[in-house]
């Protein structure tokens, strides 16, 4: 299995669905606590549950037990954590759940999988975490 990380933010809808397509993603994986607001622009939830499967053929799925919690996501969202910290504690919380075998028994039979997170010019993402957890 390939996995790859692409973020919601700073991207248009063009580059995006193009390194899906290109990637030959047959999985979104949507692992972000938030993904309902406007600021989401074509990346809320709604759109992709449509937009990926019609533009790309790939199947979305949105995946809570693999987002970050609230807590830990605010503190880290409002520099409270440095990177490092939020890195070790996302890690952490995973490990406790049981990201890993969760990922595997729910998403094992797809080849090439697309994490969708948050990551900006200016902040990481937990979706890199997991993907290296994966």
């Amino acid at each position: 299995m390939e996995v790859f990380t692409l973020s919601a933010f700073e991207t248009s809808a063009e580059a995006f669905f193009t390194t899906l397509r290109r990637r030959h993603a047959d999985l979104v994986l949507d692992v972000r606590l938030r993904n309902t607001n406007q600021l989401c622009g074509f990346t809320k939830k709604k759109d992709l549950e449509f937009l990926v499967p019609a533009l790309t053929g790939a199947a979305y799925r949105h995946d809570l037990q693999l987002a970050p919690s609230p807590g830990l996501l605010d503190a880290y969202r409002h520099k409270d954590i440095p990177w490092e910290t939020y890195r070790t504690r996302y890690r952490a919380e995973m490990e406790e759940a049981g990201a890993v075998e969760h990922f595997h028994k729910e998403y094992g039979r797809f080849h090439c999988v697309c994490i969708l997170g948050t990551a900006t010019a200016k902040r990481r993402s937990h979706s890199e975490v997991l993907a290296e957890l994966v």
